[in-house]
């Protein structure tokens, strides 16, 4: 191994240097301040765990995405967090054990073994909100609220929100009752988006079959008239179709009334999620970043692998992505310098202005130090035997 391989980090990983980390760690705080004013109680869960518990309900996908390692005490396997979500869960079932309606919020770092995508890296700081305890559209709506306004929070612009129902897609496959393998491929198809290869894998089926109704739907997205084009194609289909649709059109329009400057859409081929999500899913999208900002849905069969069948709703974001994407003013000011000098004035003026201000104290080897590279905006100086803070420059 060569000297500057020590200090190499794998690809994906990063450090976070000033001042991104104070950036960061900022908006960390507001985002996690805007969940507590809610009424989510924060918790933070283990960074690893048994892997039973972190796969529970979630499916192969984040099975794909952890790091495992061997428990050198018990032998058994563990899993650094892909996602905390399935955490927040375990809480909620078994180790807080409440009742009635539980609003739990969390952020910490997780780690994927591969990037979701090129833009991204392996270490993602998580943050989100659960809601246990309630299947009501009042729950669904509270946590697509306080998402949007935690992206207000961040500072980004012209958000744009998708929404879709796992329900649809589940019945239509359960009429379908296609074999496994052209099962996968439709999933597949559907996920990617891929109109060419679903008319190939569903071109024989009738239009108001099942499979054609797939089919249509894989080409309707946008705004209202989209939900007007799916009620068409699902027309005399089962009730929990129609149902469905009723509770997509229900949200968007109290969404549209309580944030009109945010646009709105339908995604039907929308399958992110499916192995654990059980209805409505949204996500959140900013102009020129193709994958979404943040992210939800309900889950309500979770709990019931730690033995406590509970409703559940929820929705995560990245806080790293958000800081790059926003457009946010730090409240944050510059440090205040305070010379190497000795007088007991200056120690008590720099013991009082710490109680709400950043305060760098010159050591002697800082003679001819920048301050303004040390992160200061401002300077203490003797004036009329006072000390006083004085802008820099």
């Amino acid at each position: 191994m060569t000297v500057s391989d020590r200090w190499l980090l794998p690809d994906g990983v990063e450090d976070i240097l000033p001042p991104l980390a104070g950036q960061i760690e900022s908006l960390r705080r507001d985002v996690m301040d805007t969940c507590q004013r809610w009424g989510y109680q924060l918790v933070i869960p283990p960074l690893i765990e048994y892997l039973e518990s972190l796969f529970t309900g979630t499916g192969h996908d984040l099975e794909l995405q952890t790091f495992k390692l061997t428990d050198q005490l018990t032998g058994r396997m563990m899993g650094v967090r892909a996602d905390m979500t399935p955490q927040a869960a375990r809480i909620d079932a078994h180790t807080l054990g409440q009742d009635g309606i539980t609003r739990l919020c969390y952020a910490g770092h997780v780690l994927h073994t591969r990037p979701r995508h090129m833009l991204t890296g392996r270490t993602p700081i998580q943050a989100g909100c659960e809601l246990f305890g309630s299947a009501s559209e009042a729950a669904d709506l509270e946590v697509i609220s306080l998402m949007l306004e935690t992206l207000r929070v961040a500072g980004l612009p012209r958000i744009h929100l998708d929404l879709a129902h796992v329900a649809i897609y589940e019945t239509l496959m359960g009429e379908a009752r296609f074999d496994r393998d052209t099962a996968a491929a439709i999933f597949d198809a559907m996920a990617r988006k891929s109109v060419p290869e679903l008319d190939e894998l569903l071109g024989d089926c009738a239009a108001d079959s099942a499979g054609g109704r797939l089919r249509a739907l894989a080409r309707v997205s946008g705004g209202p008239e989209a939900l007007s084009d799916a009620r068409q194609i699902l027309a005399g289909a089962p009730d929990a179709l129609t149902a469905a649709l009723d509770q997509l059109g229900r949200v968007a329009d109290l969404l549209t009334r309580y944030f009109p400057e945010i646009s709105f859409g339908f995604d039907f081929c929308e399958l992110r999620g499916y192995n654990y999500h059980t209805g409505l899913v949204f996500a959140a999208y900013v102009p020129g970043h193709g994958d979404a900002v943040a992210k939800g849905g309900r889950y309500d069969s979770i709990g019931s692998d730690f033995g406590r069948a509970r409703p559940a709703t929820g929705f995560s974001l990245d806080i790293r992505a958000l800081v790059s994407l926003g457009e946010r003013v730090s409240r944050r000011a510059g440090a205040i310098w305070a010379p190497a000098d000795a007088d007991p004035a200056l120690e008590s003026v720099i013991a009082g202005l710490r109680m709400t201000e950043s305060v760098v104290r010159a050591l002697p080897e800082d003679a001819d130090a920048d301050p303004a590279k040390r992160g200061c905006d401002r300077i203490l100086v003797k004036r009329d035997g006072q000390w006083v803070v004085d802008q820099l420059g």
